[in-house]
């Protein structure tokens, strides 16, 4: 089992399907537990991509691991021809120690995987038509071994629609996409919803193995590519493909109570923040009205009331002007002002269950964090 192997064991391992019998250019690898609701799409858009890359199965492949699902996943997945489907490596049915689910079913996919390129993707992705081929391009135009692009989100509901906005603009400050491309700067980041990723920048970094106890896979995996100067790039890439992350409400809460204290240190004070937020979006209006009259009674526009309008203004602007950075429709955005209640208890939540706990929650399983 690889989590056995020292660094240098596992390079050996990688070595071994460096150069298979009938290398390909392509491998897509698609980690899948419980994922019958979207797979179909993910695959059909992959597939249809076959023209492009010549044959499916001749010249790039599509691997399925199905990481234990008790749907119709596998079953939909077989349904495609030429869609190869995988068991993840398990120990007497179970996870080995110290391994996440997507790590040891990417891990597991890469050991066999027969393209110069793999490509790393969630089944609630669906690809633009050529995104495949224009993806390798930009990547060898740029010289980077490691290409990731955080997709176009779809959210349904009023509190998807509203949260997710500002939970992706704290993210685009957070991970400047022109800083993590720069190789001069530490900051690194990756979406595992695309990650593409050469032969030799992975076997450089050791692969999943290398990072399988990671929650954030993704981000550990990108701060190795810029530690061993495989070249990474990163940018917001709605022309090659979207996503779907949360089904449910109740699912989004999951997924970011996992997620947000791993992607920001600061996770308490960015809490407070936003309950600051609160306050000047919605308490100086009310403040306003109070105190509409206090002030020099014949000079209108310099009473208490009107300077909080100004005030309330001013943070409205430098708010909007900030979810802007999320790339989400402007509706989604003229609603995140409601989910800030919601944004702050989460940023709490994640904190306590990663800080307190010392675990974290996702399809089922725990994991130590």
């Amino acid at each position: 089992m690889p989590s056995a192997a020292t660094l240098l064991e596992l390079e050996t391992e990688l070595d071994a399907t460096e150069a298979p019998s009938a290398p390909l250019e392509l491998t897509v690898i698609i980690p899948a537990r419980n994922e019958e609701d979207c797979l179909h799409a993910c695959l059909q858009s992959l597939v249809s991509q076959s023209e492009e890359f010549f044959q499916l199965g001749r010249d790039w492949e599509i691997l399925v691991v199905d990481d234990g699902s008790t749907d119709r996943t596998r079953a939909i997945a077989q349904s495609f021809p030429n869609v190869t489907v995988l068991d993840p490596i398990f120990v007497n049915g179970k996870l080995e120690k110290g391994w996440t689910g997507k790590a040891n079913a990417c891990w597991t996919a890469a050991q066999v995987a027969r393209g110069a390129w793999l490509l790393f993707t969630d089944a609630d992705t669906v690809h633009e038509p050529g995104n495949l081929r224009r993806a390798i391009h930009e990547a060898e135009k740029y010289q980077v071994g490691m290409l990731s692009y955080s997709p176009r989100q779809i959210a349904s509901g009023l509190w998807q629609r509203a949260l997710m906005p500002l939970v992706f603009s704290e993210l685009a400050l957070a991970y400047p996409p022109e800083k993590v491309s720069n190789p001069a700067l530490r900051i690194a980041a990756a979406n595992g919803q695309f990650l593409l990723v050469s032969r030799a920048a992975y076997k450089a970094v050791g692969g999943h193995a290398s990072v399988k106890d990671k929650i954030l896979e993704d981000v550990q995996l990108a701060f190795l590519a810029k530690r061993r100067k495989v070249g990474l790039r990163f940018r917001y890439a709605a022309d090659a493909l979207s996503t779907r992350m949360y089904r449910s409400t109740s699912a989004m809460i999951e997924g970011w109570t996992k997620n947000l204290a791993l992607l920001f240190g600061n996770c308490l004070i960015l809490a407070m923040w936003r309950v600051l937020d609160i306050f000047l979006l919605i308490g100086l209006p009310f403040l306003a009205w109070k105190f509409r009259t206090y002030g020099v009674q014949y000079v209108p526009l310099f009473t208490a009331g009107w300077l909080l309008v100004l005030l309330w203004l001013r943070n409205l602007w430098r708010f909007y002007a900030r979810v802007a950075k999320s790339n989400f429709p402007a509706v989604d955005c003229a609603l995140s002002p409601l989910a800030l209640p919601l944004f702050a208890i989460l940023l709490y939540r994640s904190w306590f269950q990663t800080n307190i706990l010392h675990r974290v929650t996702w399809k089922g399983r725990n994991y130590p964090a």
